[in-house]
């Protein structure tokens, strides 16, 4: 890659892409295309193809998907699974036929066994049972990945993917119903030290551990990757390092200056006792996260809040 080549990243308003936007042009890329998804509907064949006919990227990181929460992925089940397998068939394909030079294509860590040996390491994909609440999501990003190495052994293409942890950063969801943990948690305690709520109320016992990565810092091993991997293993992003719920809405509490206490819900469930990747493949790439969670959460905290 250099500064003049032609970056094309689907996806580009997400909180991924949008990240992925920011590193680019502060790293000196001059020539990052994207478009709206009411300018390019990546689920429809033929205008992806027409877009590809006519930029002609060199590169290509395929952030584009159809996300949401439990009850969105456990309900719109249909949904998922097919507008997520349009968006990958389409843009992969196109890559390879219009001989993108390399591809990047975002998985996700749901992909793997429910049950899975903690860390997770990459070769523990397609060895148990998924998640039921989110498996047709996860079977589209598995069948994404898939495509991608099987386009590398067919057609010689340099296409990777990467399985990136728990994220948070700028663009993500807050929406007390829909949003993941991280973000839900400073919205509840903001909201309640300006309300002047005497307790917050979590769901579970605050026992399970979850892994968290700065969306900022999975930009950077992307890019790193784009230059420096390639191979048909998908690669897991992640700290490594992971944090119960409890000590997470501990930490919050802290920042968000809340005075008040913490109470648990335990009739609602707790979920996944520990979800942590391996990454230990990606460290010996050359690449390790730098945003720790305190800072990180700090910083997302008043860009979102503060201002």
């Amino acid at each position: 890659m250099n500064n003049d080549s032609k970056i094309y990243i689907g996806g580009h308003t997400g909180m991924v892409g949008s990240a992925l936007v920011r590193k680019l042009k502060n790293e000196g890329f001059k020539n990052v295309i994207f478009r709206t998804s009411s300018e390019l509907d990546l689920t429809k064949q033929q205008a992806v193809k027409a877009f590809f006919e006519t930029e002609k990227p060199d590169y290509v990181f395929l952030a584009a998907a159809k996300v949401g929460g439990i009850l969105a992925n456990n309900t719109y089940r249909g949904q998922f699974l097919y507008e997520n397998l349009m968006i990958q068939n389409n843009v992969i394909h196109q890559s390879y036929v219009h001989g993108v030079k390399k591809l990047l294509f975002l998985a996700s860590s749901c992909i793997y066994p429910k049950m899975a040996p903690q860390p997770i390491r990459e070769e523990y994909l397609l060895t148990g049972k998924l998640e039921h609440t989110n498996e047709p999501y996860a079977i589209a990003k598995i069948a994404g990945l898939k495509m991608c190495e099987n386009y590398n052994l067919q057609y010689g293409c340099d296409f990777i993917s990467v399985m990136p942890t728990n994220l948070y950063g700028p663009n993500d969801n807050y929406d007390p119903e829909t949003s993941h943990v991280l973000p839900a948690l400073l919205r509840k305690f903001h909201d309640a030290k300006n309300d002047q709520t005497e307790t917050v109320e979590v769901w579970g016992t605050g026992a399970p551990k979850r892994e968290f990565l700065h969306v900022d810092d999975l930009a950077e091993a992307c890019l790193h990757l784009m230059k420096t991997y390639s191979g048909n293993v998908s690669v897991n992003i992640g700290t490594g390092e992971d944090i119960s719920i409890r000590d997470l809405a501990e930490s919050i509490k802290t920042i968000t200056g809340y005075k008040g206490k913490i109470t648990w819900d335990t009739s609602k469930p707790d979920g996944t006792p520990r979800k942590l990747l391996d990454v230990s493949l990606i460290h010996s790439l050359g690449w390790k996260h730098s945003i720790s969670l305190e800072k990180g959460i700090r910083k997302v905290y008043e860009e979102k809040f503060l201002r």
